[in-house]
C-alpha cells in the first residue's frame, strides 16, 4: 500500500492496540480541535466562538476476516445534511453523562445498536464544523454479532466499509465546491455507491493521522 502499512495493520486487534496506546476516554482539550478549517484555514472559528456540543460513534466492527466501519446514510427527508453519509450520533443532551453516553444513546436511537455490543476505546480530537457544532468522536469496537434496526425518521440505511479502505491515505481525495461564495476544499472517500465526504471524511482523516500516521 502507498502508506507502507500492511493489511494486518487493519485487523481489529491491531486497531485496538493502536487506540489503547494513543487514545483515552479523557476528553481532549480544545487546542486539539480539528475541523472543516483543516483544508481551508479561513474557515477557522474566531477565538471565543461558542459551538453546540455533539458526539458521534465510530463503530469499528471486529470482523475476523477484516475490520469494517459501520456508517449510516441520513434520511432523505431531513432538513439538514439529508442523504449524506454519517456516523451514528447527534447533539449532546443535558441528561447525557458524557459524550460517550450521548454517542451510545444516539446509536441506539438511529440504528438500534445495542450498547452491550459496543466497547469504547477512546476519544479522537474534537471536530469543529462550519455549521456550529463541536463534535466529539468516540472510537469503539463493535461485536460482529450486532443487529441493526433502522429508525426511518433519522436514517435510510446502515452499511459497512472496510477499515483498510478508509485508513489508506491514497483514498483520501481532496474535492472542492463553492460554498457561500467561497471555494471550499474538503476530504472525500468515494466507495462504490457511497460518497463519504465533509465532516465524516474529515473525522476519518483525523483518525488516520492519530492512529496510523507516522
Amino acid at each position: 500500500m502507498s502508506s507502507g502499512l500492511q493489511e494486518t495493520s487493519f485487523s481489529p486487534e491491531s486497531l485496538e492496540a493502536r487506540a489503547l496506546a494513543r487514545l483515552s476516554l479523557a476528553l481532549p482539550g480544545d487546542a486539539a480541535a480539528r475541523g472543516d478549517h483543516d483544508l481551508v484555514p479561513d474557515l477557522a472559528p474566531a477565538p471565543g466562538t461558542v459551538h453546540r456540543p455533539a458526539a458521534v460513534l465510530i463503530p469499528v466492527v471486529a470482523r475476523p476476516e477484516a475490520a469494517t466501519v459501520l456508517l449510516t446514510r441520513r434520511a432523505a427527508h431531513l432538513r439538514d445534511h439529508s442523504g449524506q453519509v454519517a456516523f451514528p450520533g447527534g447533539k449532546i443532551d443535558a441528561a447525557d453523562a458524557s459524550p460517550l453516553q450521548a454517542a451510545l444513546r444516539e446509536a441506539e436511537e438511529e440504528i438500534g445498536l445495542d450498547r452491550g455490543f459496543v466497547r469504547p476505546l477512546g476519544y479522537l480530537d474534537h471536530y469543529v464544523t462550519t455549521s456550529g457544532f463541536r463534535i466529539v468522536p468516540v472510537l469503539s469496537v463493535v461485536d460482529p454479532r450486532y443487529a441493526v434496526t433502522i429508525n426511518p425518521m433519522e436514517v435510510d440505511a446502515a452499511f459497512e466499509v472496510p477499515l483498510s479502505f478508509l485508513m489508506t491515505p491514497g483514498n483520501h481525495e481532496r474535492h472542492a465546491r463553492e460554498w457561500k461564495g467561497q471555494l471550499r476544499h474538503y476530504y472525500a472517500m468515494p466507495f462504490g455507491e457511497h460518497y463519504i465526504w465533509g465532516v465524516t471524511a474529515g473525522i476519518l482523516r483525523g483518525m488516520y493521522e492519530r492512529l496510523y500516521g507516522e
